[in-house]
């Protein structure tokens, strides 16, 4: 993995320190980058790394995944986690000069950045969200598939194995599972590698606590979020995972409704799922990279 030209912290606004990696071209357009649920951003190395040579990179981890401490449940929920993203943006734009800057998330961090955005404030020159899981309000066409998927996923998280010998006893466990089916092979090692720690005793265990990591899936059918396009304060894309695609999430076909209702530049990555950044990357990059290029953000 290439390494981070800085490193350094951030403080949130209950006083929780978020890890931040700074790297790629200096004087670049700078790209914000983080992680899903229970997932962390170096598990999506393979899109991220090759922006490195166009793009000054600012990774950092959700509170309680990857790289960060664990800080317990406290701040661990949907507002927060917004405030969170404006934390970060703030620190890094005071300790290393404003540039132009470029939200990119994925799922969770999506969610959050959407609020963020439209019920905090607007810190983008745009917004890119992989994939959130929106889910749309009550008697909605979409509503109960995504209802039901938040509920499967709560309960799997609850009952996961949480405690490994080492994280190719993870990595073996992805490489059975059809889910991770997609994944293209490097991201299962650097995925299985990202959401472990070690616990101190020869075991490693999940970054994030598996009941942590269940509370988000519950939560987001209390996060009553489904704004317009027209709400942020600057350009946003949904790039959503192929609602076509056999055996397609949820998320996908609420993606798609949401960009219809909401009047989003939309576009769905054929032949992926949930995970469509590490399953097809190069794909998932020129989604970004287009419209970036409409708004004069990339080369």
């Amino acid at each position: 993995m290439t390494p981070p030209a800085e490193i350094f912290s951030a403080a949130m606004t209950d006083g929780v320190q978020l890890r931040i990696r700074r790297g790629g071209k200096p004087d670049g357009v700078r790209l914000y980058l983080s992680n899903g649920n229970g997932f962390a951003i170096d598990g999506y190395r393979v899109f991220w790394e090759p922006l490195l040579a166009e793009f000054e990179l600012i990774l950092f981890d959700m509170r309680n995944h990857g790289r960060n401490e664990a800080s317990g449940a406290d701040g661990h929920h949907y507002h927060q986690m917004a405030a969170d993203i404006g934390s970060v943006f703030h620190e890094v734009d005071r300790r290393l000069g404003h540039r132009p800057s470029v939200g990119v998330f994925h799922s969770m961090s999506g969610r959050a950045s959407m609020k963020h955005a439209v019920q905090m404030e607007w810190v983008w020159d745009a917004l890119v969200l992989f994939d959130p899981p929106d889910v749309p309000p009550p008697g909605h066409e979409q509503y109960e598939a995504m209802r039901n998927f938040e509920l499967r996923l709560m309960q799997w998280a609850l009952e996961r194995q949480d405690s490994f010998a080492s994280p190719d006893e993870l990595l073996q466990s992805y490489a059975a599972n059809r889910a991770q089916s997609r994944w293209v092979t490097e991201a299962r090692s650097d995925m299985a590698h990202a959401i472990l720690r070690s616990a101190g005793d020869g075991t490693y265990r999940l970054a994030c606590r598996r009941e942590l990591e269940a509370s988000i899936y519950l939560a987001a059918l209390t996060l009553d979020l489904w704004p317009s396009a027209k709400d942020y304060g600057g350009p946003v894309i949904l790039i959503g995972a192929d609602p076509e695609a056999k055996g397609a999430p949820p998320t996908a076909a609420a993606n798609r409704a949401l960009a219809r209702d909401g009047d989003y530049v939309y576009e769905a990555v054929p032949e992926t799922g949930h995970l469509l950044q590490i399953e097809r990357p190069n794909p998932c990059r020129e989604a970004m990279l287009r419209f970036l290029r409409k708004h004069s953000l990339a080369q």
